[in-house]
């Protein structure tokens, strides 16, 4: 790798941008793909691919014959409430790969003795959202039915486009809630990404199944989300 590529690609890492390195056998060039990157010819819809995938591959196109390296940040969730279904939802989160962290201000629930290993922040969402920002890789979970705690990181995950944001309630809750955002200036479209009632409609029933339907839905949103 030369030099050049790896200090963009450094770069990108620490401003948590999915990167790929295009490699091209017959020319023996490389450079460095960002994701959000305008690109035409039949290479465009494989790094499209890849991106979405996190998969690196080879090639063998009309352009050339190479490898396509991919970089993705490690994907996380931000959960919004140190709730039961949060205790469950942070251990499978785990388990399938993403960094998650639990975010709620009332700390007789948010516990090192109800989290034990989960990185927990007992600041207000705004407050946590200062030190750690959201972005593209990170999934919104909000758990508390509290507007006071869900509402805003609702809002900052909207406006940062999140690729998955979901809120525990019913649909009467979730009424309210869209009434409550659309007032901020958000338009019914943009208000349609939040998953509500959350998770895939699986028939759970308790905590833990709850916390699988949610874990399963990231994981689609993912796999499936739309490239900038």
């Amino acid at each position: 790798m030369q030099l050049a590529s790896l200090q963009r690609l450094n770069a990108a890492r620490r401003k948590r941008i999915a990167a790929i390195l295009l490699a091209d056998l017959e020319s023996h060039t490389e450079r460095i793909v960002l994701e959000g990157d305008r690109l035409d010819g039949p290479i465009a819809d494989l790094i499209e691919d890849a991106f979405r995938s996190g998969r690196s591959m080879a090639f063998d196109a009309t352009e050339g014959r190479g490898f396509l390296n991919v970089y993705l940040p490690a994907p996380r969730i931000a959960i919004i409430g140190a709730v039961h279904i949060g205790q469950y939802l942070t251990q499978l989160a785990g388990l399938a790969g993403f960094d998650a962290r639990v975010i709620d201000p009332r700390t007789a629930f948010a516990t090192s003795e109800r989290f034990p290993g989960v990185p927990l922040s007992t600041d207000w969402p705004a407050d946590a959202f200062l030190l750690d920002p959201l972005d593209r890789y990170t999934a919104l979970v909000a758990l508390t039915h509290d507007p006071r705690i869900d509402d805003l990181p609702l809002a900052e995950a909207l406006r940062t486009g999140c690729f998955y944001i979901g809120a525990l309630g019913s649909r009467k809750t979730h009424a309210a809630r869209i009434g409550r955002l659309a007032l901020e200036g958000f338009t019914p479209d943009a208000l349609s990404a939040i998953h509500a009632p959350i998770g895939l409609d699986i028939g759970a029933s308790n905590p833990a199944e709850i916390a699988v339907a949610i874990l399963g839905e990231v994981i689609q949103s993912l796999r499936s989300r739309h490239l900038p």
